[in-house]
């Protein structure tokens, strides 16, 4: 089981997973006061959930201020506190039943009220509860670990009915790149087959000249690391973004053979169109090089967290997943490739029809 108080990138990626906070939300029944549009909780709510003294949660804060500060927590002073010190008065007080507080006033206690003569206080929104969830050494906490890492399974299954190996297919931008990708891949293997003599190694060679010169992996490592079958396509799997590089590298090395071949008057061999790429992989190297870097770190962080495969060439790339990808194919605007070609029906028959 992963073990969130010694990873800061599984704690960020869980944070950053915006439907799977919302289910935690729901289902832990820990109510906050809902001020500027987020729940806040204060120390000693923290401190009564997680059945610890305040000290232990001050301590904790003070070991971990940057990290707990990107995820919400903020020190309310001025017109912000005293506002925030009403909405608790009254949901004390008067047991207050609005519609962003209801029943509320059933989990607070006298005690958990912010102090009339306080002029600064320190307050947590939900992540910023989560986050010291996924920090504290207490027996709730690891039992609110262990429902947060089952509740971030359970939603990705729900949303993509349990099949990883195609989520990359979700993005709205996956279509346009592959479409794209096959064009530039009928030209690649066409230059292939006019500027290099007859080989039959020859396409799957190249190919992963490619991919180990984008991703470090030949295509038989690919499919290893992602359990696919013989009938699967690699290229299905891939993101956008990787697409979109190696129709570069493919339309880029292809015009380098026609440019070879012409210059010779002739087709290369094999071993020639090797070295050839080498050369190429050389002269483009500066130009590709920032291009690689984020598709090997896409690649390498997003199959982590969405498809728990490990690529062991690329761990240096693994980066936390922002918010926008886990809205990018869990949200509401990610589709399966079936509902995009559907939505597209009508352009690709224009297309056809030209």
């Amino acid at each position: 089981m992963t073990d969130l108080t010694n990873s800061i990138l599984h704690r960020k990626n869980i944070l950053n997973n915006n439907m799977a906070v919302q289910a935690i939300y729901q289902q832990i029944g820990f109510l906050g006061v809902k001020f500027e549009g987020k729940y806040r909780f204060t120390k000693q709510q923290l401190a009564s959930f997680f059945e610890v003294d305040i000290r232990t949660i001050e301590r904790l804060l003070e070991d971990n201020k940057i990290e707990l500060s990107q995820t919400g927590y903020e020190v309310f002073t001025g017109v912000r506190l005293r506002l925030l010190k009403d909405l608790y008065s009254n949901i004390i007080a008067q047991g207050y039943e609005g519609d962003t507080n209801v029943g509320l006033s059933t989990y607070l206690s006298d005690n958990e009220v912010i102090g009339p003569r306080a002029n600064s206080v320190g307050i947590f929104t939900f992540k910023g509860f989560l986050n010291v969830g996924m920090l504290l050494n207490s027996d709730k906490a690891r039992t609110l670990r262990s429902a947060i890492l089952d509740i971030v399974i359970d939603v990705l299954n729900t949303k993509i009915g349990g099949n990883t190996k195609y989520i990359n297919q979700r993005e709205e931008e996956f279509l346009p790149s592959a479409i794209r990708e096959h064009n530039y891949r009928q030209e690649f293997t066409n230059a292939l087959d006019y500027y290099i003599s007859d080989n039959k190694f020859k396409y799957s060679q190249l190919t992963d000249k490619i991919y180990k010169s984008i991703f470090k992996e030949a295509a038989k490592e690919y499919r290893q690391i992602l359990k696919l079958t013989d009938g699967e396509s690699v290229r299905s799997t891939m993101y956008s973004e990787v697409l979109d590089l190696i129709s570069s590298y493919e339309n880029g090395f292809a015009d380098y053979l026609k440019r070879k071949s012409d210059s010779l008057s002739r087709k290369l061999s094999l071993s020639e169109a090797h070295l050839l790429f080498t050369e190429f992989e050389y002269f483009t190297e500066a130009i590709y090089q920032p291009s690689k870097e984020k598709s090997r770190s896409i690649m390498a962080s997003r199959d982590m967290v969405f498809r728990d495969a490990l690529h062991e060439k690329l761990k240096e790339y693994v980066r936390e997943v922002s918010s926008e990808d886990f809205d990018k194919f869990l949200g509401e605007k990610s589709r399966t490739l079936e509902e995009r070609l559907l939505e597209n029906k009508d352009v690709f028959v224009r297309l056809k029809d030209r």
